[in-house]
């Protein structure tokens, strides 16, 4: 298969997907979504490879979804702008609805993902590198939520992987935290420097590939499939209902972003939405900012 957005290849038993917008932070276009799932399935598909790495270019794992207006329609797509009240929550139900589908593909693969964190992993990326099989991160990651703050939802996975204290202090806010405080809440496997990141993920998916093929994909079933059968499923199908109703919610708060949007563009929208916030409590937006 030929991909636009993202870079796929196979070296020995090792398959690596690379999110390729790296102008955009990798930032999760329609196309580089799609682009992602077809590369799992062309890697499922291969019977050669027995582990697939997701990883970034450049200084971002992704940085979520694209913010960016639609071409067609000039409009961003939290802004109701332009569609009936049935149109919007239509729009936000069946994109919500969809997440769990993508998560469940990523678990129903023969094949373990292990996602490769290189840099910023925020939102739709953060949630990527959530429901991959394994996380290893360098040490200049950086987690975090930030759409929260313009009313948007978080995942059920972050509660399932680390407990709900945890998930609810940094999904509450949208914070920043770094690499090490993800290890410490136990939601990525391991950390390490920065250089090492892709030698360390490539020595782990070439110890799994020793495995007799069987054992591997078998043993992912029993995993994921046990966490699905145990209510993990159920939850996030009610994430995607809860999910719609809070991308429904527009309101004054948002209102007030996109104004800023409009005269100072999406810089200003960022302003508006995080400049409150910061100093974040870690990574490199932590230190204070020059007066």
């Amino acid at each position: 298969m030929s991909y636009q957005d993202l870079i796929y290849g196979v070296d020995g038993k090792v398959a690596t997907i690379t999110l390729n917008r790296p102008d955009r932070m990798n930032a999760l276009s329609r196309n580089l979504e799609a682009e992602i799932h077809r590369a799992l399935d062309e890697a499922d598909a291969d019977r050669a490879v027995r582990a697939i790495i997701l990883t970034g270019a450049g200084a971002a794992f992704s940085a979520g979804y694209d913010q960016q207006a639609a071409p067609a329609s000039g409009v961003r797509p939290l802004d109701p702008q332009g569609k009936s009240h049935a149109e919007y929550i239509e729009h936000w139900q069946r994109l919500d609805g969809s997440r769990v589908n993508h998560w469940e593909h990523m678990w129903s693969l023969g094949k373990p993902v292990i996602a490769a964190v290189n840099g910023w992993a925020m939102g739709g990326g953060f949630w990527y590198q959530l429901a991959a099989d394994i996380t290893i991160a360098s040490e200049k990651a950086v987690f975090a939520q930030p759409e929260v703050r313009q009313v948007s939802n978080t995942s059920y996975l972050f509660t399932a992987l680390c407990g709900w204290k945890v998930a609810n202090r940094w999904a509450l806010t949208g914070d920043h935290f770094d690499a090490h405080e993800a290890f410490r809440i136990g939601m990525i496997n391991e950390v390490v420097p920065h250089d090492e990141l892709m030698p360390r993920a490539r020595a782990l998916a070439d110890r799994i590939a020793m495995v007799p093929e069987p054992s591997i994909r078998l043993n992912k079933a029993i995993a994921m499939q046990g966490l699905q059968a145990s209510g993990l499923h159920a939850a996030l199908l009610l994430e995607g209902t809860l999910g719609a109703l809070v991308h429904s919610s527009h309101n004054e708060d948002r209102q007030r972003l996109f104004e800023a949007q409009r005269t100072g563009g999406l810089k200003a929208y960022l302003e508006v939405r995080d400049g409150p916030f910061l100093p974040e409590p870690m990574g490199p937006k932590s230190k204070p900012r020059a007066k």
